[in-house]
């Protein structure tokens, strides 16, 4: 029997049983994790849940199957899933999920089925970051202010994700009230020779350290980014430097190479 498709027509008429259940989709797929972590208290600071094939396949095969007609479905899925697998693992710091800001169409409808997965496996919602995918282009900056201040008064934590490689950049920035900001991994991609990203990574940290919003440093790769990154007084790391992602578990930390 074939599963009704949840799209914006039709969404309303669903409740968070079926999200859970994860209708709407006709593929499957599954999370890895990789570790956030505070290089003061040596300490994780989240997991994000990542997108994956069943059986660690390439998150490209996921997302070859999601479109406009089931973005929806497939968005509340993640978030269940996340909640699960993360539940199912003992993880005790935050868990960081994204979201498609285009996916969600009424957040006080929407996040139903987040709620309704946290109560089920027994996970606070205070510990769901939430990171907006900044890459993703946002037609309506006012939608997503609103999507951002509901979670927030639900008490959710707020990411941007990806800042500097995506659409609206510094006014985003202004729009948005997040608690987190990810810099994007180009700009720490080769960073220690390179003068003007040193340069706006300094003006990003100064403007986050005004506002009161913590900053990751994402796609860290080696030891000569992170100690540039680290003398700009950035304490919050990813990448395959500390820890690649790792399917329906969590990584062995590389401290030693935060050195």
């Amino acid at each position: 029997m074939s599963v009704p498709m949840i799209t914006v027509k039709n969404y309303r008429n669903l409740g968070c049983k079926e999200c859970l259940n994860g209708a709407g989709l006709d593929f499957d797929f599954s999370m890895a994790f990789q570790p956030i972590v505070d290089v003061i208290s040596q300490t994780v600071f989240a997991q994000e849940a990542l997108a994956r094939g069943i059986g660690d396949t390439p998150a490209g095969t996921v997302f070859q199957h999601v479109n406009d007609d089931n973005r929806y479905a497939f968005d509340q899925a993640c978030r269940v899933k996340a909640v699960r697998l993360t539940s199912k693992l003992n993880i005790s710091s935050l868990l960081s999920i994204n979201f498609m800001p285009n996916a969600v169409y009424r957040p006080e409808l929407c996040i139903r089925t987040t709620l309704a997965a946290a109560e089920e496996f027994d996970f606070p919602i205070t510990r769901i970051m939430f990171e907006v995918i900044e890459s993703e282009k946002v037609e309506d900056v006012p939608h997503l202010h609103s999507i951002i201040s509901h979670y927030t008064d639900q008490g959710f934590v707020t990411a941007l994700d990806d800042f500097g490689a995506g659409f609206s950049g510094l006014n985003t920035l202004a729009d948005l009230d997040v608690d987190v900001l990810k810099i994007d991994m180009h700009l720490a991609r080769d960073i220690h020779p390179n003068a003007r990203k040193r340069a706006i990574v300094k003006g990003i940290t100064a403007t986050c350290e005004e506002l009161g919003i913590k900053i990751i440093a994402e796609g860290v790769e080696t030891q000569a980014e992170y100690k540039v990154l680290r003398a700009l007084s950035i304490t919050l790391f990813q990448g395959y430097l500390i820890a690649r992602p790792t399917y329906e578990a969590l990584a062995e930390i590389a401290w030693d190479n935060l050195i």
